[in-house]
């Protein structure tokens, strides 16, 4: 069934511009939803298996696209050579926070992780010499692939969905390894998963490290298809968009996360005319889901669908 769903996503992505090949939007918004998949995928592990909330991943999303447009512009790295000094700062910095926010629960880990993005992004902000500060940084050079530029629209289609795939597969594997099993328990009752001999705050820490990784990958492709950063494409705004794309789809569900980002991706794009009310919608949306569909739209459908079947 997961492998069946993974080759039904990628003869999607594959499909697409090949289906809609001059289509601006369909491309554009396709890499767009893309990137947005990669960070509620990641972040689904941490909030839909693990059970820990996070309001401050967009910092995470951050750190890896300033490291590439700091590292690319300023220093003249190669591209490649940036993205893994950023998974590396990603990855470091969030193993050195994960076991002492981790401890916290509930809405103390909530505050936590909110008052973390903050930091984050206050750093982004006033950190003038190095980040541009709010006027972000501009003239990032195009992703260079072993000697192929990607530097077109349908190039960057590419690139982001087969990321967006690899994200998927990762999961997916993450999902049915030891450590999957290991956060279910915890998600469960962390008592119970300690009891049963489970390293509880090892589960959660490589969760947290994965999760962080995986949304600076996204931020480091995010940079060099901008081409230009700011703050504003990493505040405490979209570490709560990403939450609903999570809830949206169906935590606990890699495909219900992937589903929630296309679907909230292609509202977003949907409400540019109502933009003054574009949070009321969402909060709405949020609302009636949760109400109706606590599982998630990806998850609830599903299930829908899974009675059907069976009354028939």
């Amino acid at each position: 069934m997961r492998l069946a769903g993974f080759y039904l996503f990628a003869v999607f992505a594959a499909l697409l511009p090949i289906l809609f090949p001059d289509n601006y939007f369909v491309i554009v918004i396709g890499a767009s939803a893309g990137l947005n998949v990669m960070l509620a995928v990641g972040l689904n592990l941490l909030i839909g298996y693990a059970g820990q909330i996070s309001l401050g991943h967009a910092a995470f999303f951050g750190m890896g696209a300033y490291a590439s447009a700091i590292l690319t512009t300023r220093f003249a790295w190669p591209g490649l050579l940036a993205m893994a000094a950023g998974l590396l700062v990603a990855g470091s910095i969030a193993w050195l926070f994960a076991r002492p926010i981790l401890r916290l629960r509930g809405h103390y880990l909530a505050m936590a992780t909110l008052g973390f993005g903050i930091i984050i992004h206050v750093i982004m902000v006033q950190a003038n010499h190095w980040t541009g500060g709010p006027d972000g940084l501009s003239g990032i050079p195009p992703l260079n692939l072993l000697g192929w530029t990607v530097d077109g629209d349908r190039q960057w289609y590419g690139v982001i969905a087969a990321a967006a795939l690899l994200t998927i597969w990762l999961s997916l594997n993450i999902v049915d390894s030891r450590i999957g099993r290991a956060l279910r328990a915890v998600r469960g009752s962390e008592f119970a998963a300690q009891m049963m001999g489970v390293d509880t705050a090892s589960a959660k820490t490589q969760i947290f490290v994965v999760s962080a990784l995986f949304a600076a990958f996204a931020g480091s492709l995010f940079a060099h298809q901008q081409a230009f950063v700011s703050p504003d494409s990493f505040n405490l705004l979209i570490s709560v968009e990403l939450v609903t794309m999570v809830v949206l789809g169906g935590m606990a569900s890699t495909f219900g996360a992937a589903c929630g980002a296309i679907a909230l991706t292609l509202l977003h794009q949907g409400l540019v005319v109502f933009e003054d009310y574009e949070m009321l919608i969402h909060g709405g949306l949020l609302m009636a889901v949760m109400i109706f569909m606590p599982q998630g739209l990806f998850v609830g459908l599903s299930q829908a669908v899974r009675r059907l079947k069976n009354e028939i």
